[in-house]
């Protein structure tokens, strides 16, 4: 079953993914914002959600689907879709090249598989539970890292202000004590590239289940390990995603630059 749920799930992200890239190619627009003015959604968000979810619907009509522009599904499965039409948004308006789509599936036991698709880059990250992750059908692995003052990092920033704020602050906390951070502008992107072993770990707050659902799924089977700051279960308002050997020295960092640098 899972074998098809995950051919389903490529074919629709390659799909909406290539549709996008060539909307885009005959020119920007702009729809609208979400939370702030620097949050913004484009027609091509919502083509590619609709496109999406109809394909869902007409393979898996019993499915539930959560999107993120708003279109969804409940359905009586128990199986249930989660849909990141464009992740990237901003990326994408600009003409860089990590912007992505991200489709996963759950049951009650946890995700079932993952698609994450760069259509600008022709990468396509997926995995199965339990079937190990590829990139563009190769065999995937985390990086072997063990020492965290070597540790290439990628991070996110929230839309409000006063946010991005604190958690430029906290950066400073532990910076001088890693490789070096990167932003790449996608939460799946960063999260697939520390599965392939390009980035060695990421964290980010105040996600969504759409954002991480097919990623994690795919940097877990390719052998990093998630949880929040503090190493508990995974949960989208604190993740923190990384190669095992540096997981547990980030983990006391974020929890310490966290304490000095609380949310007002």
């Amino acid at each position: 079953m899972t074998a098809d749920l995950l051919t389903l799930a490529q074919n629709l992200a390659r799909r909406a993914g290539t549709q996008a890239r060539i909307g885009r190619s005959q020119g920007m627009h702009v729809v609208g914002t979400k939370l702030t003015d620097t949050d913004m959604v484009t027609k091509f968000d919502r083509e590619a959600e609709a496109m999406i979810i109809a394909g869902l619907r007409a393979a898996r009509p019993d499915d539930s689907i959560v999107g993120e522009e708003g279109g969804g599904h409940r359905g009586t499965s128990g199986v249930e879709w989660h849909v990141d039409p464009i992740d990237g948004t901003t990326s994408f308006m600009y003409g860089l090249p990590t912007w992505c789509v991200s489709i996963g599936a759950q049951d009650a036991d946890g995700a079932l598989v993952g698609a994450v698709f760069l259509p600008d880059l022709d990468e396509m990250f997926a995995a199965r539970r339990g079937h190990g992750a590829t990139l563009n059908d190769a065999p995937l692995h985390c990086s072997g890292l063990s020492d965290v003052s070597k540790a290439l990092v990628a991070t996110g920033f929230s839309y409000t202000p006063a946010q991005r704020t604190v958690q430029s602050r906290r950066l400073t906390e532990f910076i001088h004590r890693i490789r070096d951070v990167r932003r790449m502008g996608a939460a799946a992107i960063d999260i697939c590239f520390v599965a392939c072993g390009r980035l060695d770990a990421y964290f980010e707050e105040n996600l969504h289940s759409w954002d991480i659902l097919a990623a994690e799924l795919i940097a877990r089977e390719a052998g990093a390990r998630g949880g929040d700051f503090s190493g508990g279960p995974l949960r989208p308002p604190e993740v923190l995603v990384a190669t095992p050997g540096v997981f547990d020295a980030l983990s006391e960092m974020l929890v310490d630059a966290v304490r000095k640098h609380p949310h007002a």
